[in-house]
């Protein structure tokens, strides 16, 4: 018995010393294939701390053991406490415990970035390679670069970030792979789901033949080809918008490559078999993420490359018929993970403030007049409601006369995209624009496009007075006829609007002075219907539209504010709502957002008509005995 014992013993023995330099060799070929592939991470430049930018980079994790505001804790609730800097070896083999770094991951602020700045000080960047294959794929094995970042500032903040890059080729094992040309593919990991590229595809760019570079996105750090601001709209995707656009800085992090041995993996890096995860535990999205060894690439790397994605969606460039509907998209992701968090933050209160804004909002609706609807005769008093009932009986009732005033705005908007396009591109050849110089000229194409919009929208509206003058008549009109009416009036309505323009970029450029822009932007938003209307010159035009308006400012406001929100918000709105519900091109839905957003504006100005001739009814019917009708038509 004690012979067999000596033999089985001795056999052992023979097998891991046998076994050990062929381990070892494997790892040689694995650190090699890992250092001649090693990413070029390209990261958002950040100019000022806490500023915008992506002030992370892929971290050495050793930097967090033996941290001593680093703190490990069970896997029973988010407060029990098992050791302060805990090593790696405390880490090893642990289920369902978590790390817990110094802050709040729903609060913020600028505090993980000011610690990850003080506790990776002086350390090189890393990543951290692993040669894996899959049994269920032969002939082919994987290798994979491994980024932990100390935080997630995307709309799901959290603790930690663990994100990767991988790359498939044709052989067995890393000496296999040592001798192919190059990879079969590469996948870029990217919120749940992966990006696949070819190698050799445009979109992958490459180093020195054999290192790929990788955009992280600024906050999120899901990895990208190239630099844009892409859209998401599912979870493989991420919901929201990963913005990987320049200037950047180039790191070129070291590389540790982890045994696919799992025993020397462990005795190497033993937080390799931690099963918890790398950050305080949270509600749902915010809770920190698990690691490496727990995702399915880990075992199974070429199961999951089948779930690669061909492509990722940018949003298309091209001004305001360009991006409205994903500008409100990724707006609408982001104010709505903000208010989430400040739900999980503070229930009670943030469930308060949404009742009283729901209760405010349903008094509104229910307090005002919205019938009879009446949109003819025009020129009379109406309550709140009834104006925007009568102004959408009107634009419903006459659809094809609005749409083809509508339709002016579409080439007005691609013609100031141009002009805007120009600009830039006469300011690049002259010289790198960059700083206040870039600004500038940023600047000066918003105000170019600023002028030109509201000097169509004026002519819109004036060809709107005029038409709605002409139905009430019992007159038949066209967008044609509705436009040689405006033009007569082209001069005096073009002056006035420049010198609206004008006095309202001085005041909001200010900063200090939005609120008297605002105030004077009321003032004068019925100028179009007074010059059209009542033949004014600029001046007397001014004067006019600041007289009716005096008693009725907030009426006014109201009515232009509501109207003008709803049909700039009709565009984009329909176009994000798309983005969750079509397969379409991004530029294709931005395209219908631009469209619908055109042919939407003359119900703005629809409603400036009425509004105007409410507050013209109110102020020359001052007597309560008075009629409570004006004639319905009007002296031109």
């Amino acid at each position: 018995m004690r012979r067999r014992c000596g033999i089985g013993i001795l056999g052992a023995l023979a097998l891991v010393l046998a076994l050990a330099p062929a381990a070892a060799a494997d790892l040689r070929d694995e650190q090699a294939l890992a250092e001649r592939y090693a990413p070029v991470v390209r990261l958002v430049e950040q100019p000022e701390e806490c500023g915008p930018g992506e002030p992370y980079e892929p971290m050495d994790v050793d930097r967090l053991f033996g941290e001593p505001t680093v703190a490990l804790r069970g896997p029973w609730n988010n407060t029990d406490l098992v050791k302060i800097a805990p090593t790696a070896k405390d880490l090893a083999g642990l289920y369902e415990y978590h790390l817990d770094f110094p802050g709040n991951p729903l609060q913020a602020g600028c505090d993980y970035e000011r610690w990850s700045r003080r506790i990776t000080e002086g350390s090189t960047p890393t990543v951290y390679a692993h040669v894996a294959t899959d049994p269920a794929f032969p002939g082919k094995v994987a290798l994979q670069y491994w980024f932990f970042y100390a935080f997630n500032d995307f709309n799901n903040t959290h603790e930690g970030d663990w994100e990767m890059i991988q790359l498939v080729f044709d052989g067995e094992d890393a000496e296999a792979a040592l001798t192919a040309a190059h990879p079969v593919e590469v996948g870029y990991s990217s919120h749940e789901g992966a990006e696949r590229a070819v190698w050799g595809d445009d979109k992958l760019e490459v180093v020195d033949r054999t290192h790929p570079v990788v955009f992280p996105a600024a906050g999120s750090h899901a990895n990208k080809y190239t630099e844009a601001l892409y859209v998401g709209s599912s979870a493989e995707a991420g919901v929201g918008c990963d913005d990987t656009r320049g200037p950047h800085r180039e790191v070129h992090p070291s590389v540790r490559t982890i045994p696919s041995n799992a025993p020397s993996a462990a005795d190497a890096y033993p937080w390799i078999t931690f099963e918890g995860r790398w950050g305080e535990l949270q509600k749902a999205f915010f809770n920190g993420p698990t690691g490496p060894n727990l995702k399915t690439q880990w075992t199974a790397p070429l199961e999951w490359a089948d779930g690669w994605r061909d492509r990722s969606y940018a949003v298309p460039t091209g001004g305001l018929l360009g991006t409205g509907a994903t500008d409100l998209f990724c707006t609408g992701v982001e104010r709505g993970s903000a208010a989430l968090i400040r739900l999980l933050r503070s229930p009670a209160a943030t469930l308060l403030v949404l009742g009283l804004l729901a209760a405010l909002l349903i008094f509104a609706v229910v307090k005002a007049t919205w019938a009879p609807v009446a949109p003819f005769h025009i020129a009379r008093r109406r309550a709140w409601g009834q104006i925007l009932s009568a102004s959408a009986r009107m634009y419903v009732g006459h659809l094809r006369l609005f749409l083809g005033l509508g339709i002016l705005l579409i080439p007005v908007v691609v013609a100031i995209t141009a002009l805007q396009w120009l600009l830039l591109r006469l300011a690049d050849a002259f010289g790198s624009v960059t700083g206040d110089l870039a600004g500038l000229v940023t600047y000066l194409s918003l105000v170019i496009g600023l002028l030109l919009t509201l000097g169509a929208f004026g002519v819109v509206q004036t060809a709107t007075a005029r038409s709605l003058v002409e139905l009430d008549g019992g007159r038949a009109v066209g967008a044609r006829d509705a436009y040689r009416f405006a033009l007569r009036r082209l001069g005096p309505l073009l002056a006035t609007v420049a010198i609206v323009s004008v006095i309202w970029v001085a005041l909001t450029t200010t900063g200090f002075l939005i609120p008297v822009a605002i105030w004077l932007a009321v003032r004068w938003s019925l100028l179009a219907p007074v010059v059209e209307l009542e033949d004014l010159s600029r001046r007397a035009a001014l004067r006019r539209s600041g007289a009716i308006v005096r008693s009725h400012w907030i009426r006014v406001g109201s009515l232009v504010g509501v109207s003008t929100v709803i049909s700039l918000a009709a565009g984009p709105l329909l176009g994000a709502l798309l983005i969750f519900a079509s397969n379409s091109s991004l530029a294709l839905l931005n395209l219908v957002a631009g469209v619908v957003y055109a042919f939407a504006l003359p119900f703005v100005a629809i409603v400036t008509t009425f509004v105007y001739l409410d507050v013209r009814a109110r102020h020359e019917l001052e007597d309560e005995e008075a009629p409570r009708e004006l004639p319905a038509e009007i002296a031109v």
